[in-house]
């Protein structure tokens, strides 16, 4: 079977869950699955993914500060 088509077993999945949940390690992690070019198809697919809901959650993030930091300024006039 081809290296980037072989099938992601359970227990490499829950190491896979693991390492994504340190601090830091989780992100570089992330970052060499999805681009590295020996990773399975699957798992590049999961963390561009979750590398993609990431970036969701940071824009969504700095949109709420931007408008509740906007409407504390006004409201402190």
């Amino acid at each position: 079977m081809d290296g980037n088509n072989q099938h992601v077993s359970v227990g490499n999945w829950m190491l896979t869950l693991f390492l994504v949940g340190l601090p830091l390690v989780g992100i570089i992690l992330l970052f060499v699955w999805a681009f590295g070019s020996n990773t399975p198809v699957s798992k590049a697919n999961w963390a561009k993914a979750t590398l993609l809901w990431a970036l969701i959650a940071i824009v969504l993030y700095l949109l709420v500060i931007v408008v509740f930091g906007a409407a504390f300024v006004a409201l402190s006039r």
